[in-house]
């Protein structure tokens, strides 16, 4: 394969700086960012005329898009994957919702041994949300802590789990964060009532991140008339080990909770996602989903149930995400760049993933104007041409 060779560009390095330049990429890694210098001998030449080029963009909770749900099967895997690099997503965890029904194990076993048959996008594992929840959501089982339904996942899985989100509050959690560790499985918490105590226990037996921070995040009872109870929202922010992710759509949380994270948890404890669904990166319209329900999606707003008009994940994508965050947050755009590409990378242990300097990962995102993709690249390869 020829060296590839992206030239007047404007560099971003997530959480670093952003300068003029350009990249070489040989054999699906950077070699050179910045100056790279000299005659390079067949090279294939992209002119950025001046344009950013980030490395791609990392959701690590996201259900679906346009009209592809991951969990519907491997070819819905493969169809939402063919989607991702018009949205500047070159990695990904597709989310599943369990669905504690016959044959949801092998479903979820089915779209496991998938992931290496996708090319378009990076898959470092799924994202299992559920089923050991305190507080459902649109779709998520509530069931205590249990180590035998846990193998049973983990055999599903096949070595291919990233991250499973489960409740502080739920009864027997703690066993199941232990294992989920052991087996070097990503612990996010969400959905939860939870306390202090409770909080602090999950985040002791090894989970790192709090998932659509805010959303399904509820206050404990107030028990002293005027004292605001504090529970796992402040908790979570208050603890160092814990990094945060927020859907920036502006319906599913205000921009002020998210600054209020970057003053807790600085630049590099924020990270944005979609926890899009099926209709993300559509027209407005109903959108129908394995769960029972169609979702209706319409300008400026988020994915809701038809009928019933909840929230039901979001209409977001990363691209539209990232825009977001670069307009209410008052921080260098290179530090807001990070939370959609090095601040997951650093989430997920991906050390060659999020950053744009020599020994990464080329997975590269040429950005017009109105930050939409230009072009998209994973390891080297053009995944999407506008």
């Amino acid at each position: 394969m020829p060296s590839l060779l992206i030239r007047n560009v404007r560099l971003v390095e997530p959480g670093k700086s952003i300068r003029l330049g350009e990249v070489l990429v040989h054999d699906g890694h950077i070699v050179a960012a910045g100056t790279v210098g000299g005659a390079v001998q067949d090279a294939v030449v992209v002119n950025g005329n001046g344009r950013l080029l980030t490395p791609g963009l990392i959701d690590v909770h996201t259900h679906g898009i346009m009209h592809s749900l991951y969990e519907a099967g491997p070819e819905g895997l493969r169809s939402a994957a063919r989607e991702l690099g018009r949205f500047g997503v070159t990695t990904v965890l597709p989310t599943i919702v369990p669905q504690i029904r016959e044959g949801w194990l092998e479903n979820l076993g089915r779209i496991a041994a998938a992931i290496p048959s996708v090319k378009e996008v990076h898959i470092p594992g799924l994202h299992v949300e559920g089923p050991f929840m305190a507080v459902g959501g649109a779709a998520c089982p509530t069931l205590p802590g249990d180590l035998d339904l846990l193998e049973r996942i983990l055999e599903a899985c096949a070595g291919r789990l990233a991250v499973m989100s489960v409740s502080p509050d739920t009864p027997n959690i703690v066993p199941v964060i232990r294992r989920l560790r052991q087996e070097k499985v990503t612990v996010f918490l969400t959905h939860t009532r939870a306390g202090v105590a409770e909080t602090e226990a999950a985040l002791d037996a090894g989970a790192v991140h709090a998932t659509h921070f805010y959303d399904v995040f509820y206050a404990p009872a107030e028990t002293e008339p005027g004292a605001r109870p504090v529970g796992a929202v402040e908790a979570i922010l208050a603890d160092p080990r814990a990094s945060v992710d927020f859907i920036a759509d502006g319906v599913h949380v205000h921009p002020t909770a998210i600054r209020a994270a970057v003053a807790a948890k600085t630049w590099a404890g924020v990270i944005l996602i979609t926890d899009s669904n099926i209709g993300a990166g559509l027209p407005p319209g109903v959108y129908d989903t394995p769960w029972g329900y169609r979702v209706k999606v319409s300008p400026g707003d988020a994915a809701r149930h038809e009928t019933k008009n909840f929230l039901a994940g979001s209409a977001l994508t990363m691209d539209r995400g990232m825009a977001n965050l670069l307009t209410w947050l008052r921080l260098p755009p290179e530090q807001v760049w990070a939370m959609g590409t090095l601040n997951p990378a650093r989430l997920l242990g991906l050390g060659r993933k999020g950053r744009l300097e020599p020994g990464a990962d080329a997975d590269l995102v040429l950005w017009d104007e109105n930050l939409t993709a230009a072009r998209t690249w994973v390891n080297g390869h053009s995944v999407y041409e506008k």
